[in-house]
């Protein structure tokens, strides 16, 4: 079941976060852009009121939570009312998919993940970016979230658990950057992101989904024909 209870209670306070981190907020979405492939495809998962799928020029989302997807809706976004584990969406219809802090309010991982992979096209990105459990930013949430009224309802996961899932789905070209480092209040400007993770409280993770062997043995196929 969605955990969408907190979104659609708290929608505008919401989006008052991150006017009140503003560069918290451009700093993740900078290490995200560094994923985003240009001239591409693009949907978000989890889009919310559109807050990264804006500064990519993705138009297109899903959206459980009923007052997250109005708000997208006026900014012009097209959102489908739906759920990770059943992207209502046809197959290989996307370059990308975008999921940003949305992960850790899947009731199933393993099926959204094998979902995302269903409507990407071979060779596409599946771009996800959230707060790594084991970084010093997401040890203190995990400590607080009982009084957070939005990451109560989390289930926050360490970016080698992610890494780890993608591979079972048969994804590959892993890479990861990160950013937000420090105190959350004491980020003036926006940071720069770096490769890896395990410093940043937040991780972007970008894996490829593989070309099937049948389109390999066509490719193949076609090109000693030539």
């Amino acid at each position: 079941m969605p955990r969408t209870e907190p979104f659609d209670q708290h929608p505008v306070e919401y989006e008052k976060w991150f006017n009140k981190h503003k560069y918290v907020y451009e700093s993740e979405v900078e290490a995200v852009r560094h994923f985003i492939p240009t001239g591409k495809k693009g949907i978000e998962i989890g889009i919310g009121t559109g807050r990264f799928a804006i500064p990519f020029g993705i138009t297109e989302g899903i959206e459980p939570s009923t007052a997250m997807g109005y708000l997208a809706l006026i900014k012009g976004l097209e959102v489908h009312n739906g759920i990770a584990e059943e992207l209502p969406v046809e197959d290989h219809s996307f370059d990308f998919a975008l999921m940003v802090t949305t992960i850790c309010f899947v009731d199933d991982v393993r099926k959204s993940f094998s979902e995302v992979k269903r409507i990407l096209k071979p060779g596409g990105s599946f771009i996800i970016g959230l707060v790594d459990k084991n970084s010093p930013l997401g040890k203190i949430y995990e400590k607080l979230k009982e009084q957070n009224k939005f990451y109560r309802f989390a289930t926050f996961y360490a970016t080698d658990e992610i890494i780890m899932l993608l591979k079972e789905n048969g994804f590959s070209n892993i890479e990861t950057v990160q950013t937000v480092f420090g105190n959350l209040q004491k980020i003036h400007e926006v940071q720069k992101f770096k490769e890896g993770y395990g410093e940043g409280g937040f991780v972007v993770v970008n894996a490829v989904k593989a070309v099937n062997s049948f389109n390999q043995r066509r490719i193949t196929s076609n090109i000693e024909k030539i």
